[in-house]
């Protein structure tokens, strides 16, 4: 490890704000490069930022790395850039999960009106209940699987969709 780096680090375990600047003058250009390779460019700065806000967060809890503190660093970008492409991964399924769900409500959809009645009716429900409702009766996911996306207890899903159905059978004039 070069010896500069070895004093900046201790120096940074110490709170030195000054001394992290100089690490981060040292090698945010290597860093900001490699992540540039991995990542779109337009997202690099930001995965940047991140590796080097982590560094200075988690500086008491390094123990030496064979590359020193460039490696270190290199180390974090790394579990950034790879955080940031799942988060990405993420949302192009969910968002090409959506489009394709949307397109099938398109095809079997009901007349306009109903619609409009139909989400005006869901707009009054408390946020939790028109969730668990979209979710098990709109999207078709089981309670379960809505108990867990929503972070709910499996019987308070249960419930909210139960109560969701009922309110919305009285806002809409429905017989149950």
């Amino acid at each position: 490890m070069d010896e500069d780096d070895a004093a900046l680090l201790a120096a940074v375990r110490d709170g030195s704000a000054r001394a992290f600047n100089t690490l981060i003058d040292r090698h945010q250009q290597a860093v900001r490069a490699f992540i540039r390779r991995l990542t779109r460019p337009a997202d690099a700065d930001d995965i940047a930022q991140e590796t080097f806000l982590a560094a200075w967060m988690h500086a008491g809890s390094y123990k030496g790395a064979s590359g020193g503190a460039r490696s270190w660093l290199f180390a974090i970008a790394w579990r950034k850039a790879k955080d940031d492409h799942r988060r990405r991964f993420r949302l192009w399924r969910r968002d090409a999960a959506y489009r394709e769900t949307a397109a099938e409500d398109d095809r079997r959809s009901a007349p306009a009106e109903d619609g409009i009645a139909l989400e005006q009716a869901l707009a009054e429900l408390p946020i939790d209940q028109r969730a668990a409702v979209v979710l098990c009766l709109g999207v078709g996911l089981t309670h379960e699987e809505a108990a867990e996306v929503l972070g709910l207890p499996l019987g308070t899903v249960k419930s909210h969709v139960l109560r969701g159905r009922e309110r919305l059978r009285g806002i809409l004039g429905e017989q149950p």
